[in-house]
């Protein structure tokens, strides 16, 4: 989810909170946050802004036994009056051995789409190394039954020099509720102190290879 667009007030509040929380006021163990910007908003190498620039920010807790929980919110507008995203995600985290592991969902929330648009995903994934895999499916959705759409997904991270962190991502979705049809998308990035530049394309008819350059500011509460 490539200008700003001015954004739904209800997340300019959201954001602004995040910035003016004073930290060695309101420390909380466990408790963080973020902002973003980005010249596209991408999910799964799919536009969700139609080019235009994102702004999002987030609010994360991780209890010390792997359980945690967020909130997230970005201006969205793939769908009739959409202006904004507000999701909700919470699961498990651990590790057995070198093998680590995560399982949860995510809520995905379009409060001011003229359609009912939301949907629910659970999801897990393994990581060895600088492998991740990751498994993502359909939980709920207006018309749409449980398990009917699925996304696959295999990604590599390596520290190249100096910080320097290269990413490495394919992925595949059975995406009728949202892509109208299945596809693949694959894309690489650079990353080094918040700042990230990548390329991203899919196998969708039409599409083009799409190149963003993003920011994201982590807050420790």
């Amino acid at each position: 989810m490539n200008k700003f667009k001015l954004l739904n007030m209800s997340s300019m509040v959201i954001l602004s909170s995040l910035i003016a929380i004073p930290t060695s006021v309101y420390a909380v163990d466990g408790l963080y946050a973020n902002v973003g910007f980005t010249n596209s908003y991408l999910w799964r190498g799919l536009e969700q802004t139609n080019g235009d620039s994102a702004i999002s920010g987030g609010i994360d807790y991780e209890s010390q036994s792997g359980f945690y929980v967020g909130t997230w919110v970005s201006n969205a507008d793939w769908d009739k009056e959409m202006t904004y995203e507000l999701d909700f995600y919470g699961g498990y985290t651990g590790v057995i051995k070198n093998l680590s592991y995560d399982v949860g969902f995510v809520h995905y929330a379009y409060p001011d789409s003229l359609n009912d648009v939301d949907f629910t995903e659970v999801n897990a994934s393994v990581a060895y190394g600088a492998i991740t895999f990751g498994y993502a499916v359909l939980a709920n959705a207006e018309g749409v039954d449980f398990g009917d759409d699925s996304y696959i997904s295999l990604d590599a991270d390596f520290t190249v020099a100096s910080g320097i962190g290269l990413s490495l991502h394919v992925g595949a979705g059975t995406d009728d509720f949202y892509a109208g049809e299945s596809f693949v998308e694959y894309g690489a990035s650079l990353s080094k102190n918040g700042f990230s530049f990548g390329v991203s394309n899919t196998d969708l008819d039409n599409d083009d290879v799409k190149f963003i350059i993003s920011y994201v500011i982590d807050i420790d509460l």
